[in-house]
């Protein structure tokens, strides 16, 4: 298996994401900070400095974040080098638009042959900051091929495969129109396992493959398994990261339906809430079945996963209720690939 690891290195970040702009906002402000301590004799000289010099650095920290907003589509159909040109040009720009108006409230400023030192500084400063973020992201791409290979291995489990075509091999002589159809799912579904992950893709098609995968399931299990559908708000719009809604299905059935010997009834919920999606599913909760080996693999994995497509703006969250075990996901409701997130993860 060959993972290309160049693709989050060929372009920018996604300047319209929740995290990114966070980094951007924290890492210029500790930029700003540090200078100015380094510049003064002491810790409390230093503070005052970066007050006043806030001043000016605010605004255009606030300009900057904005237009690089509006441009990031623009952004993403760049190459990395280009694009960075771009940013550092708005930046110096907004710098040196505002420099002059700001010059009588902006101490440090005095001249035009300061306005230039403080050009400078905007420009390194947006290097510093696209440095930052470029190694940001290298430091993640050894885990995009780490978390794929973990991903099958947790997902693909060998009792499943077996299970499911012994499950079939008993329908062949007596429903073999049903184990026909049992095979068509078995194979979409590794189909869809084996491919590229690294691709976002639509919700419809993700709840496909869920019922897909619910129906193999109940070929096995039989009564043991009741499925609840509550999908009728779903957004089928919305992209997701792929292999994100049945491996939680799978979770939620061999930890919490499998090892009971009654009805298990699995829930799952899909809804649009504005510009997010709520994903929730729920389980029976089995205590003594709570550290069966792999309880976490897959849970863990997939909020990587989702860091990893929407960073700050995805969430997962995990609780049992009434003795129910219940995973609850949630990520921005887009329609169009976000920048930056072009065949990754």
């Amino acid at each position: 298996m060959i993972i290309k690891q160049n693709a989050y290195s060929d372009g920018l970040p996604d300047f319209r994401n929740l995290g990114v702009t966070a980094r951007i906002l924290v890492a210029v402000n500790l930029i700003a900070f540090g200078a100015a301590c380094y510049a003064e004799p002491t810790l409390m000289r230093g503070l005052e400095r970066f007050v006043s010099e806030a001043a000016f650095i605010e605004p255009a920290l606030l300009a900057s974040v904005i237009a690089l907003y509006g441009l990031s589509p623009i952004l993403a159909s760049m190459r990395y080098l280009p694009a960075s040109s771009v940013v550092i040009a708005v930046v110096v720009g907004i710098a040196a638009a505002l420099a002059p108006a700001l010059q009588p409230y902006f101490a440090p400023v005095r001249g035009w042959g300061e306005v230039v030192r403080v050009l400078v500084l905007a420009a390194l400063i947006a290097m510093l900051v696209l440095g930052y973020l470029r190694l940001r992201t290298k430091a993640f791409s050894p885990a995009l091929t780490e978390a794929r290979l973990q991903a099958l291995q947790a997902r693909i489990r060998p009792h499943f495969l077996f299970n499911s075509l012994n499950a079939v091999l008993s329908l062949i002589r007596r429903d073999p129109k049903r184990a026909e159809l049992a095979l068509e799912d078995l194979a979409d579904l590794f189909r869809v396992l084996m491919s590229d992950g690294r691709r976002f893709v639509r919700l419809a098609d993700e709840i496909a493959l869920l019922e897909r995968y619910a129906s193999i399931e109940q070929l096995r299990l039989g009564e043991r398994l009741r499925m609840v559908w509550e999908i009728d708000g779903a957004p089928l719009d919305a992209l997701m990261p792929p292999l994100v809604l049945q491996p939680l299905l799978e979770n939620a059935v061999y930890h919490g339906v499998e090892p009971g010997t009654g009805i298990g009834e699995v829930t799952v919920h899909i809804e649009g809430r504005g510009q997010r999606v709520l994903v929730r599913l729920a389980n029976p909760f089995i205590a003594d079945q709570a550290q069966r080996p792999g309880n976490h693999m897959a849970l863990d994995n997939l909020r990587e996963r989702l860091e990893l497509f929407f960073d700050a703006e995805a969430r997962m969250n995990l609780r049992v209720a009434d003795g129910r075990f219940e995973v609850e996901i949630e990520f921005p409701h887009v329609t169009e690939r976000p920048t930056g997130q072009g065949d990754v993860p």
